[in-house]
């Protein structure tokens, strides 16, 4: 840690995806922000991760950015392997040598679903699709590497910008009388600037000046943290479309509840995959909000235009 009175150097990983846009304005009363996408840094590149970390000496590393195209990596296994899996191992390496801190984030899809209660962080990953292992390979090369460090297992992630479920509906709702939806999976829709707010409260405890340098230590490990609560893909839609998110539009398109079976993709998914936040809250004294109150908040900031 740096001497009290310190400006610390942040690198944010991922700068212009759904989270790393939001950590971008999280965090910076918390020290100097370098943030960086692919065209800066190459994560498929280990070389490269460990020359960028080097030359810049970070004293926080937050890695928001992954390989998150779920079904396209079950025919490019390589690179999601080497994104979500390599990348976080060297930047963990590159971390323990400097003593820096590494906030990595990682997924409910570590888990296969068959669970039917909330998971915590000690239950037993069994991925069910690359995209999954790869980010439980990266789970394990940072707890291999000795680094202090989050990791922070959310789900569902949506926003006001980027690729997400919910723009995609939004898209879809416009040019469709009718949207089939996947009504048999459950999950909790997890608001990309809640996870970046909640990041950057974790931070402030963990660095406040004059605390013990061995405080990242203590609480270095596997948290989850997504919103409250839970629903479907479909019951997301409705909540979505009852709070405004085809305003304009005259007569909304019928929502029809459909089964995974009638909508199959390369990569399987868990069926169940809400996860508890106990842990969050009992050692940061930290809750988001539940998913509808956070879907009111990003559909009231950004109007959906029709």
């Amino acid at each position: 840690m740096k001497e009290k009175g310190g400006t610390r150097k942040i690198l944010i990983t991922g700068k212009s995806g759904q989270v790393g846009w939001e950590l971008r304005r999280s965090l910076f009363t918390l020290g100097q922000v370098t943030a960086v996408g692919s065209a800066e840094l190459n994560l498929a590149d280990a070389e490269a991760i460990r020359g960028f970390i080097r030359q810049l000496k970070p004293d926080i590393i937050v890695n928001p950015a992954a390989y998150t195209a779920v079904d396209k990596a079950e025919s490019e296994a390589d690179l999601a392997m080497a994104v979500n899996a390599v990348a976080p191992g060297v930047l963990a390496e590159e971390a323990k040598r400097l003593g820096a801190l590494l906030v990595h984030y990682s997924t409910d899809y570590v888990f296969d679903g068959t669970k039917q209660a909330p998971y915590v962080e000690d239950d037993q990953p069994n991925p069910l699709n690359v995209y999954g292992a790869s980010k439980l390979a990266g789970e394990q090369a940072i707890r291999h590497s000795g680094a202090n460090h989050l990791i922070l297992r959310t789900s569902w992630v949506y926003g006001a910008r980027g690729k997400n479920f919910l723009l995609t509906m939004q898209r879809l709702g416009r040019e469709r009388d009718e949207l089939g939806v996947v009504n048999d999976q459950t999950g909790a829709p997890t608001w990309s600037r809640a996870i970046a707010e909640c990041t950057s409260q974790m931070l402030a405890q963990l660095y406040v000046p004059g605390d013990s340098a061995d405080l990242p230590a203590r609480l270095s490990g596997t948290y989850h943290l997504t919103a409250q609560g839970q629903t479907t893909w479909y019951g997301f839609v409705n909540e979505a479309i009852a709070c405004g998110l085809l305003a304009g539009r005259d007569q909304p398109p019928v929502i029809k509840p459909i089964n995974t079976s009638a909508y199959p993709t390369p990569a399987a998914r868990p069926m169940y995959s809400v996860m508890s936040n106990a842990k969050l809250f009992e050692t940061f004294g930290i809750q988001l909000p539940s998913w509808q109150q956070s879907l009111n908040m990003v559909l009231e900031e950004f109007p959906p235009r029709c």
